[in-house]
């Protein structure tokens, strides 16, 4: 047996643990804590558990209305109802800082975790996306990083046969040291099979099933709650270790399971492993547990108590059923191989009771270990950062207009932000299942509903450089463009999941970017009415050097009522109409173009009208509706350049563009500037009048700019005159020369 250490402030603070927090805790038991309790309230009250620096905030978020079903927070994912019985479960969540450890494992458990949050509900999942950031490829590190966290997220979702359908893949400075990876998973429920995580029902027996337990993931709650430092290599224990196999087993038991009126509440055991799903699942259900540790299956031996209950272990599930039916839920489980074992039982106490040898080791009251409950709530500190100043102006005059602007173009299809991600995107099975109707590459990717008409469109978004340069502005723009995409997509945006990704919440100016972000959130959220199903906060995203970007991360989903208006970004035919909605008001500011050209990261970013935002997206979509949209293609990074390059490329055969555009702006502006509210159509002949009376009915600007050709050319102006094929040589082929340098 291990010897405890004797507890005190100093083994506390080792805990993560302040000194008022250690003082709480004495209250809230009337005597000190021994070691498991303080290792059981150090995980809870983590940041990552515990939201306790961002949970006021977070209040304020549009948290139901709409679709909604369930509201923020109150389940393991959002729910939102799509008619005809069913309902879409969705999520979006990080492992940022076991991937910047060990990446492979890192982002291949952050897939199965996010993965477990949407069947737990009841849903089968369909499909997963995410959203990657990693410092410059210069470095050997970071390349290593990027490899491998791909690797990891690919063959977890390969062997769950869970299609990957898109995502992002973001490199800028800031991000080496500290990857972001935040995994996304969408999944399809019966609404008569929604699952619960709650334990209720004095008497009713609690189960662990699936993998053993296991001494790896130890604090990991904790870890993803402090900076990472040098030091942090040697935190490999502390990233869990995952078996895609024993999840598959372990999904389709769980789904069978759900089905089953007897089953009373299941929690997926992620962060905090057994202490997270025994103490949240009892608090819920205004009961208590009672769990003996001498029962729950362990791989490795002489397993301590304290162990046992911080272990985070993957593919494991906490479950409570109604008296009676434990041989029957042992049927199910032990069909698809799994351990299955009965550990503990619902109380009346209101109390996580934790024995092992004999003997109590823990006697907490669940309520005072949660989020919304006893878990600590700060106010923090806010300041405005020394580097903003919200009239801060770009001088124009003072930037050179590139000489040969089709060399420019190039230039910017080939930065890693913009250039294909095709050497990612192909290491994931996209298409498994037969679902996918649109796959990575294009604004949003959709995925049919089988047995129905329907389709669901999704995205994941965030302009990092634009939230530092503006946090309200640049949340608005996280939000707005991610439904852009999907309303490109040919889907009614419904509501978003988050990943909020930022430093040390006790640096005032860090939290003034967060709180400055979540508002902006909120206010583009409200105007779509797109609510908030959950999600995740990660702080503490940050080397010695600097915090990353505040990168607020957006996963929204919208509904196709019909599958058939499913819409792409490429061009169809030649001799269609190329047609903004939408007007071009290209801004250098905060560009990829004046980034990469010039080696300027200034403001101020493009302005957003939420009004014209709302308006152009709706013009989008009912133009869709109406069958006159061929293609939609929203303008983003790269300016409209880049969007026409992007749109060719995707298209078959040997289409091309040749575009005639106002000269309002500066060429640089014009073609490479990025702005908001501005999506790029195709229409046929036939149907341009008809968009045109619908964007007059909305007093939406649109514009003619050109045409399809079959000419295998990108002709502006007299600025750009490309060849089709010398554009993919660039675009498709240098990320992987990147990636492959040794």
């Amino acid at each position: 047996m291990i010897q405890e250490p004797t507890i005190d402030l100093d083994v506390a603070k080792e805990h993560g643990l302040s000194e008022d927090e250690y003082e709480h805790i004495k209250q809230i038991l009337g005597r000190k804590p021994n070691y498991v309790e303080l290792g059981i309230f150090s995980v809870m009250w983590s940041e990552h558990c515990s939201y306790k620096s961002s949970i006021k905030m977070l209040k304020t978020l549009p948290r139901d209305g709409g679709r909604l079903l369930v509201s923020a927070g109150e389940e393991n994912a959002g729910l939102v109802d799509l008619g005809e019985g069913l309902a879409t479960a969705f999520k979006i969540e990080s492992h940022n800082h076991p991937s910047a450890v060990e990446p492979y494992e890192g982002a291949a458990t952050g897939v199965g975790g996010i993965m477990r949050d949407i069947f737990t509900m009841g849903a089968r999942p369909i499909a997963s996306m995410n959203s990657l950031r990693f410092g410059s490829l210069d470095l050997a590190r970071n390349r290593f990083l990027l490899n491998h966290a791909v690797e990891g997220i690919g063959d977890y979702g390969n062997c769950l046969g869970i299609p990957t359908v898109g995502g992002e893949v973001v490199i800028e400075d800031c991000y080496s040291g500290n990857c972001l990876v935040n995994a996304m998973s969408l999944g399809i429920v019966d609404t008569n099979h929604v699952a619960s995580a709650t334990a209720e029902g004095v008497g009713n027996p609690v189960f662990i099933v699936g993998s053993k337990t296991g001494r790896d993931g130890i604090h990991g709650a904790t870890f993803a709650s402090v900076e990472l430092t040098e030091e942090t290599e040697s935190k490999r224990s502390n990233v869990q270790v995952g078996d895609p196999f024993t999840e598959k087993l372990l999904m389709e038991a769980s789904l069978e399971l759900c089905k089953k009126p007897w089953l009373v509440g299941m929690q997926d055991m992620g962060a905090a492993g057994i202490t997270c799903s025994c103490s949240e699942m009892s608090a819920k259900g205004e009961s208590g547990i009672r769990i003996d540790l001498d029962k729950v299956p362990v791989r490795e031996p002489n397993m301590n108590a304290y162990e046992i209950m911080l272990s985070e272990s993957q593919e494991r599930m906490l479950i409570v059923i109604e008296k009676g039916f434990g041989e029957e839920l042992t049927k199910i489980f032990h069909k698809w191989d799994l351990d299955c074992t009965e550990v503990g039982v619902v109380t009346d106490t209101g109390n996580l009771e934790v024995w092992h040898e004999g003997s109590v080791v823990a006697n907490i009251p669940s309520e005072e270990l949660v989020l919304g409950g006893g878990a600590p709530q700060y106010d923090m500190p806010t300041k405005e950062p020394a580097y903003f100043n919200s009239d801060n102006q770009l001088d124009v005059e003072g930037i050179k207009e590139p000489a040969d602007y089709g060399d420019t173009l190039l230039q910017l299809l080939s930065t890693p932000n913009i250039t294909s991600k095709l050497y990612v995107y192909r290491q994931y099975d996209s298409t498994v299942r037969t679902n996918t109707m649109q796959g990575p590459g294009g604004d949003g990717a959709v995925i049919r509903i089988k047995g129905t008409n329907k389709a669901l469109a999704m995205s994941t978004d965030c302009n990092g450089r634009y939230v530092y340069l503006n946090p309200r502005l640049g949340g608005q723009i996280a939000v707005a463009e991610s439904a852009r995409n999907v309303v490109c997509s040919g889907g009614e945006p419904l509501a978003i999941t988050n990943c909020l990704n930022f430093g040390n919440p006790n640096d005032p100016e860090v939290y003034w970017q967060f709180k400055e972000a979540v508002t902006g959130m909120g206010e583009m959220c409200r105007a779509l009415n797109t609510p908030v199903t959950g999600g995740n906060v990660s702080f503490y995203n940050e080397t010695a050097e600097s915090a990353v970007y505040p990168t607020p991360v957006i996963g929204m989903v919208g509904v196709l009522d019909d599958l058939n208006q499913s819409t792409t970004i490429d061009y169809k035919d030649a001799g269609d109409f190329i047609v903004t909605l939408g007007a071009i008001n290209g801004v250098l500011g905060g560009s990829e173009y004046l980034k990469t050209i010039h080696g300027k990261i200034e403001g101020p970013i493009p302005p957003l009208n939420i009004e014209l935002e709302m308006g152009v997206q709706q013009l989008c979509l009912d133009a869709i509706k109406k069958g006159i949209i061929k293609s939609a293609h929203d303008v983003s990074d790269g300016g409209i350049a880049v969007n026409i390059s992007e749109s060719i490329m995707s298209s078959k055969g040997n289409l091309g563009a040749e575009l005639h555009i106002n000269r309002k702006l500066r060429n640089d502006e014009m073609l490479f500037g990025e702005c908001q509210s501005l999506i790029v159509v195709t229409v046929s002949e036939e149907s341009l009048h008809e968009l045109v009376i619908l964007a007059q009915r909305d007093d939406i600007h649109t514009e003619t700019i050109g045409r399809v050709t079959d000419s295998g050319k990108l002709v502006i102006n007299d600025l750009i005159d490309i060849d089709r094929k010398k554009l993919e040589s660039v675009y498709y082929n240098t990320l992987e020369d990147i990636l492959s340098i040794h």
